[in-house]
């Protein structure tokens, strides 16, 4: 079966609001949610991927959101944003789940669907942010010298 990224990427942002809104959700919830949107189970697996990805890289990513959305204290970002910043990045830096572009647009798509007028500008300069800084981040660490283990 083929898998379908884009309502995947909407029922893990949807679960994600939903768990920056009350962390204390049930996972069997979680899983309930998941069947009754995707009959299918590689889609399915795709979304919780995402959403528990997500989660578990969230310290790491909301340090770099902090980063990159300057003059922006976390807590002060819309859930909405703050949430699909947090799937983009997780998806950008860890997951690798597409090119860079298709992520950064799919991305920017959800926050001008379900987010304020503000919110797909204000998404793709942030997540544009993360990307560069981390790939600058990535060539200093190929290009540093490393030490010799020769006497």
């Amino acid at each position: 079966m083929t898998i379908k990224r884009t309502p995947a990427r909407q029922a893990a942002l949807q679960l994600l609001f939903m768990h920056d809104q009350n962390d204390s959700a049930v996972r069997e919830d979680v899983l309930r949610y998941l069947r009754e949107q995707f009959p299918d189970g590689p889609t399915q697996d795709f979304a919780l991927g995402l959403y528990d990805g997500t989660l578990s890289q969230q310290k790491d990513i909301d340090e770099r959101i902090s980063t990159a959305a300057e003059n922006w204290r976390l807590e002060r970002i819309a859930p909405l944003d703050r949430n699909a910043i947090r799937l983009g990045a997780y998806e950008l830096l860890h997951a690798e789940s597409g090119p860079p572009g298709a992520v950064m647009n799919e991305t920017i798509e959800l926050a001008r669907a379900f987010g304020s007028g503000d919110s797909p500008g204000f998404v793709n300069a942030v997540l544009d942010r993360i990307l560069r800084d981390w790939t600058a981040a990535k060539k200093a660490d190929a290009t540093a010298p490393t030490e010799s283990l020769a006497p």
